[in-house]
């Protein structure tokens, strides 16, 4: 297609951006002009959620667009709307009064929220009314994540995919949330009343209220603020602020004024093209053969065959997609696919367990599977994607279709290129072969760079680490190789405690002369004894030159060879004498630097060795263990004791688990984190034990790092006591001793083991270990003796 050829793109969200992205890829030389009234793109519901829930920062899912524009010789106009298109003359007239030429037209203008007739819920220019939000777009984001900070009730109108979604998300900003919605069950066009009463139970156990059967009928108001919400059957209640999830509704007033055909959303063909020639659409604004897509992979399908058209070949047609919808609610992994609604001539295969909130079933029709939804377990979700886009025949499946993958399933080497690897961005085997190798790609975030697969949902991540391993052969290995503890002794780590105990060896020295070569190096020394401790606590003969400087002077070494001193401060809480013990210390021994930590804690810097023990006796005070590998501090925020926003008391909690836990060796330092809202000032879902306070309990979350390597912590569970988060994170710290590796964080250790695993083996005691881990806990607890307080005393 020569330079000449002038296309014009109104809008620049997600739908005109994949369509630019895909006509970029065929290197047609093509003239772009962009229109977009907001001034950011790739963005969706899953980013928003993401950052509404605090799990991504604003920031983060914010393109720089005029950058990315720029450097394809894009001519971009932000914050710009087109309000006419004048077809007889191939021109578009910009809301500044200035006209563009067009030779090809692409109408991406999206959705608009449906705003449904509640008294009060506008102001009479026909804008929301202060504190009533609609969940769209960044700034319907930012807005609403700013109003919260203000607020401590709020509720949200819709019990869809996105009001539910919009709920989590506050409850993790801190507030009170109640969902009300207008139908008799959640989700009501993707689940059966089965499904939707344990999604129910499940959003209750996160802190939110669910009220069905519902209509709001007006806004409460008081001095111009909102107080509450009314509805049509008497009832009321209290918020501050609104959140409307009810719907949207196609953007298509631009094509109505300019004459092009319009039903529920504008009307295209099997080419995405509409009633007037060369005025191509997609996206949420789209009706395609009676039906208006809502969700992300239909939009990428329809950019594909759109971008194809405009570039003058028509050998794709867009035939309609499957609608798979997942629900981006942390915890609650629910999928719905295809027609779950039942009708003559459909069966069913059901597996339920109510107890376990876990619903999986398939709707068949004609020996093929017409709709299926997936709660608590998405184990199959890209087989039954599969089988319902393909239409495949499952009558010699139906056996297998709920209970595993039968032998006959397709491998992703032999799915043909065409074949959808990404459900969620519509991205194909083909494609991503092509970016592995005109890009020389080696791993899946470089594949998710180039071509957006696998930034959703992640359910991907196995086909293409498949591809991956085709394509690259040996120079991509998924799998770790074996874990050697080190060259002075070269067994794993397992191997060798296994050796220990069978054996009863209790002396580092004991261990190296009968497996290893009888002298050790410094590193394995150390490790070797953590392991000895860890089986043995006390009873095994300790041998002193085994331990690290640092473990044998309890103090931090620093370079100019002073130690670091730093005392322990249960959960960050001091009082002013001892306030005023640690200044009289500092002043007496001449502290060259008294330093605030990141662990809410005091450190003394620059401690002469031979000033160690008098300094510990001055002090009196415990160990803060900032050393060594054990657990080091419970951070806590100051909770419902002061904090506006707190619902449940952090410190109390902190300081508890502190002092239970306080110097506990591990082969990995150990932080601990306790937020008295979801809000997490404190940091806890980057702590290796982090607790949430929210309103019916508190979550208790594993496995987090805020160092080199930035992890989230995972959900390990949510309960309801102080009693019940100290049982269960006892129960986990004494699991993680045990069974992780020497140097190993609880970071790399839940990555490796798996959080499904640990749930299994802690929650559900699958291993029958939970009674001995307990125990186990109790000893070790029962057995520690401060350093520090020891050594002062001698």
């Amino acid at each position: 297609m020569s330079k000449s050829i002038h296309l014009v793109v109104i809008g620049n969200g997600m739908s005109g951006m994949a369509t630019i992205e895909h006509l970029l890829k065929r290197q047609n030389g093509m003239d772009i002009t962009v229109f977009g009234a907001e001034p950011y793109v790739n963005y969706n519901r899953v980013l928003l959620s993401s950052v509404l829930s605090g799990e991504a920062g604003l920031n983060e899912i914010i393109l720089n667009t005029q950058e990315w524009y720029d450097s394809h010789g894009i001519e971009l106009h932000t914050g710009t709307s087109v309000i006419k298109i004048d077809e007889a003359n191939r021109k578009v007239v910009s809301d500044k009064g200035e006209d563009y030429h067009y030779d090809k037209l692409l109408i991406a203008t999206g959705s608009r929220p449906f705003i449904p007739p509640i008294k009060g819920i506008e102001t009479t220019d026909r804008n929301l009314l202060s504190g009533v939000f609609t969940f769209r777009n960044l700034d319907d984001t930012r807005n609403m994540m700013e109003w919260a900070q203000k607020s401590r009730k709020a509720i949200v109108i819709g019990g869809g995919l996105l009001g539910l979604e919009a709920a989590r998300g506050l409850i993790n900003q801190g507030l009170e949330v109640t969902v009300v919605h207008l139908m008799d069950r959640l989700m009501e066009m993707q689940l059966d009343s089965t499904a939707a009463e344990i999604l129910k139970k499940e959003m209750s156990r996160l802190g939110i209220n669910v009220l069905l059967s519902h209509s709001a009928d007006e806004i409460i108001t008081e001095g111009g603020n909102i107080t509450g919400v009314r509805f049509t059957n008497g009832s009321a209640y209290e918020a501050d602020m609104v959140i409307v999830a009810t719907g949207i509704r196609p953007d298509v007033k631009l094509a109505i004024d300019s004459g092009i055909t319009v039903n529920r959303g504008i009307v295209v063909d099997d080419y995405m093209q509409t009633s007037a020639p060369d005025i191509y659409a997609v996206g949420e604004c789209v009706e395609h053969k009676g039906q208006v897509y809502g969700i992300v992979a239909p939009i990428i399908e329809q950019a594909k065959v759109a971008a194809s058209a405009i570039s003058g070949d028509h050998t794709i047609k867009y035939k309609g997609s499957v609608i798979a919808a997942k629900l981006k609610v942390a915890d609650i992994p629910l999928a719905a696919i295809g027609n779950i609604r039942q009708s003559v001539g459909c069966e069913e295969i059901v597996y339920s367990d109510g107890g376990a909130s876990i619903y999986r079933k398939l709707v068949i029709q004609g020996g093929r599977i017409t709709g299926a939804i997936l709660l608590g377990d998405l184990d199959g979700y890209e087989r039954y994607l599969g089988l319902i886009r393909d239409q495949e025949d499952i009558s010699l499946q139906r056996k297998t279709l709920l209970t595993g993958q039968p032998e006959t399933v397709k491998s992703v080497s032999s799915m043909p290129d065409s074949a959808t690897i990404c459900g969620c961005m519509g991205v194909s085997k083909g494609e991503i072969i092509n970016a592995i190798e005109e890009y020389g790609l080696t791993s899946i975030q470089g594949i998710s760079d180039k071509t957006r697969a696998c930034t959703s949902c992640k359910g991907c991540t196995p086909k293409i680490e498949q591809i991956l391993q085709n394509v690259l052969g040996g120079e991509y290995v998924k799998q770790e190789g074996q874990y050697i503890f080190c060259e002075c002794i070269p067994m794993t780590w397992e191997d060798i405690r296994k050796d220990v105990i069978s054996r009863r060896l209790k002396s580092v020295s004991e261990i190296l002369q009968i497996l290893g070569n009888g002298t050790g190096c410094p590193s394995c020394r150390h490790g070797l004894d953590y392991m000895l401790t860890e089986l043995y606590i006390d009873d095994y003969d300790k041998e002193c030159e085994t331990l690290p400087v640092n473990d044998r002077f309890h103090a931090n070494i620093q370079k100019d060879e002073t130690f670091s001193v730093v005392p322990r401060i249960y959960g960050g809480v001091i009082t002013p004498d001892e306030l005023r013990v640690i200044a009289d210390v500092a002043d007496r021994y001449e502290v060259p630097m008294v330093k605030i930590t990141g662990g809410q804690r005091i450190d003394l810097l620059g401690i002469k060795r031979e000033q160690l023990q008098s300094v510990w006796s001055d002090l009196n005070m415990p160990s803060g263990h900032a050393y060594t590998k054990a657990v080091r501090t419970c951070k806590t925020c100051v909770g419902d004791m002061f904090c506006r926003y707190g619902v449940q008391n952090s410190v109390a909690l902190g300081i508890e688990m502190e002092k239970i836990y306080q110097g506990i060796p591990g082969p990995g330092k150990i932080k601990m984190g306790v937020s008295g809202c979801p809000r997490n000032c404190v940091e806890s879902r980057i702590k290796d034990i982090g607790i949430v306070g929210i309103q019916t309990g508190w979550e208790v979350y594993i496995g987090g790092n805020g160092g080199v390597k930035t992890r989230i912590a995972d959900l390990l569970a949510v309960v309801k006591t102080r009693e019940d988060v100290i049982d269960i994170t006892g129960i986990f710290l004494q699991y993680y001793r045990e069974n992780a590796r020497w140097t190993e964080r609880t970071s790399n250790f839940v990555e490796r083991v798996g959080i499904e695993h640990i749930r299994a083996v802690l929650l559900e005691d699958k291993a029958g270990i939970i009674d001995n881990l307990r125990n186990r806990m109790r000893e070790v607890i029962g057995a520690y003796k401060d350093p520090w307080l020891e050594l002062s005393n001698v």
